[in-house]
């Protein structure tokens, strides 16, 4: 941290908490004053968009249409809304509260929340690692689409590439076509054996070698991360202008051309038709409140990360309530950008609309809607601007990720690196390139799932129960109200209370057992991941997760003093209050 003051304060930023709650002491808490000023956002809009910017992902749109139909339609929208309200916004809320009132990252958080599981934030940024892995091979792959959009004939149209087989078939705009399970679409093989060059790779045994092509277009990815990221939320902020409101553009107008295509009524229905007996499987919630946990983010690091740049006094609560509210309806928006384009597909084939709906994730944007789109008249601006709207979705969520880790590791060892971020930035821009080299192979694909199922998954849930837990019952919801109060001026409703107490911790439960009781098996394609894989998958889980115990460890046998003594200080939280809040709220240290 920067230069400190330990003072003592007056009122409820310092007042003790009540004998029940984890944490308290029955002495006043000491309260950091932090003399030096922080990097703040240039305009409130800045904040706004970079939250909504990493909110707001791919996942939106190949994740939620898919998971929708997938469990009842219309009425998977209630479960989504309960898990939404009771989980998933209070936990939102909870992460953008602390950044900003603490103002630092997720790694120096836990001083002055419960300094026992700072081991939590290193967790973080092993999991934000992981992520950028994988996750900006994928905007790599709509890179290359979007470079190969710029022709007169899309080349996923036709049959006639040198990378198609004999299976491959193209039904638009011809008669009496017979479709097979061996049939391949031009745009599937396009996928597959151009892009990705999969059928050349025998699985996760046998990657083989680094395709030049998908490199190039990483390391231009990379080139644009760093060069919004290196000089702060200054540059960030004016970044995602572009980044977080072009996507809007783009889905209004797929949604308008959607709307007057063929048989688009019937994707339409299929999406919110209600199949209300569905409501009384419980994979239908477990799949709601997985869906609307990865939508909003939580745990992650970013909120904290964004949020602490925040003026002290700014409105956390509205700005919770409002970037909830515009992911939510993004994703059921996406919805009818999706099922237009499938109702007119099925009307292409004359088959119905599930026939066409079977893709999930990454290929329903790089295979269904593609080959939805190269027979559209104008099929070039189309493609062109779709692919945009993927890697401007793509990028938001890569800025957010990678802030997570620069503001954490920058707040940890302020002395080493408060002048060295542009360093840091590259630094962390090439270990993520490196580390993203395996996922660029002939069996890239392949790698990416691994880390998607396990890089993430479970780990990152586990993670965000043991933040709840911590801020609500060992720092104490008392002091966590008492700090929402001093930064907004009124205290938090019954019900946000209740819920991070009890609901949120329960919410994130729920789908860490349900996710352990039934355990999916793990494929790709016609890929069947091998036993060993998934090993390999649990130890890279472990190695995020295993960091919380390891540094509660450490803390408990480095910290002098007796066995009691050692509990208080490994339990006992330090007070924050940097140098806006004394001009905020009035208060000055005390002698």
């Amino acid at each position: 941290m920067p230069h400190q003051e330990q003072v003592l304060a007056h009122g409820n930023l310092c007042a003790p908490g009540p004998p029940n709650n984890a944490g308290y002491n029955s002495n006043p808490v000491p309260v950091i004053i932090q003399t030096e000023s922080r990097d703040k956002w240039g305009k409130k809009m800045d904040f706004l968009l970079s939250v909504i910017g990493f909110a707001v992902d791919l996942g939106n749109v190949w994740r939620f249409p898919y998971i929708c139909y997938q469990n009842g339609g219309g009425a998977f929208l209630i479960p989504y809304v309960l898990m939404a309200i009771f989980g998933g916004v209070p936990l939102f809320y909870m992460e953008l509260a602390l950044g900003q009132f603490h103002r630092t990252g997720a790694i120096s958080i836990w001083k002055h929340i419960c300094p026992m599981f700072k081991g939590i934030g290193f967790a973080i940024c092993i999991i934000a690692l992981y992520v950028s892995f994988y996750y900006n091979t994928i905007i790599a792959w709509a890179l290359f689409y979007f470079y190969s959009s710029f022709s007169s004939t899309l080349p996923w149209t036709s049959c006639d590439n040198e990378w198609n087989t004999e299976n491959c078939t193209n039904y638009f705009g011809k008669d009496n076509v017979t479709w097979t399970n061996y049939s391949r679409s031009p745009a599937e093989e396009f996928y597959t054996r151009n892009v990705l060059a999969v059928h050349e790779s025998s699985g996760l045994g046998d990657v083989g070698y680094i395709r030049w092509q998908l490199m190039l277009c990483l390391f231009l990815i990379f080139t644009i991360v760093y060069f919004s990221l290196w000089k702060g939320v200054k540059t960030s902020g004016k970044v995602v202008w572009v980044t977080a409101t072009l996507p809007y553009v783009v889905l209004l107008i797929l949604m308008i051309r959607g709307a007057t295509l063929p048989g688009a009524w019937k994707g339409v229905v299929f999406y919110l038709n209600p199949k209300w007996e569905k409501l009384q499987e419980t994979s239908v919630w477990v799949d709601a409140a997985a869906q609307i946990f990865f939508s909003l983010g939580p745990g992650f690091g970013v909120l904290l990360a964004l949020s602490s740049y925040n003026p002290f006094n700014n409105n956390c609560y509205r700005d919770a309530i409002v970037t909830s509210l515009v992911n939510c309806l993004t994703s059921f928006v996406s919805g009818f950008v999706i099922f237009t384009v499938l109702g007119y597909m099925a009307e292409q084939r004359n088959v119905n609309v599930e026939d066409v709906a079977r893709d999930k994730g990454p290929s329903l944007l790089f295979i269904t809607y593609p080959e939805a789109i190269a027979n559209m008249v104008g099929s070039t601006f189309f493609a062109i601007i779709f692919f945009v709207m993927m890697i401007t979705l793509g990028l938001d969520s890569t800025f957010g990720g990678l802030e997570a880790i620069i503001t954490a590791v920058m707040d940890e060892y302020p002395d080493t690196l408060s002048h060295r971020r542009e360093l840091l930035v590259l630094g962390l821009v090439v270990v993520c390139f490196l580390g993203s080299l395996s996922t660029l192979t002939k069996g890239g694909a392949y790698v990416v799932k691994l880390l998607e199922e396990f890089g993430v998954g479970s780990s990152i849930i586990a993670i965000v129960f043991l933040e709840a837990t911590a801020v609500s019952w060992f720092y104490g919801i008392n002091r966590f109200s008492n700090d929402i109060k001093s930064m907004l001026g009124y205290t938090p409703g019954l019900f946000w209370r209740v819920c991070w107490v009890a609901i949120s911790p329960a919410f994130l439960a729920y789908i860490i057992i349900s996710s352990l009781l039934n355990p999916q098996p793990l494929s790709l394609f016609d890929y069947k991941f091998p036993d060993w894989s998934i090993t390999v998958g649990f130890i890279i889980g472990a190695s995020s997760f295993i960091w919380i115990p390891i540094y509660m460890v450490y803390k408990f046998v480095w910290t002098p003093g007796s066995l009691k003594q050692r509990l208080a200080v490994c339990l006992r939280p330090e007070r924050t209050l940097p140098d806006i809040h004394t001009d905020s709220m009035g208060l000055s240290p005390v002698p």
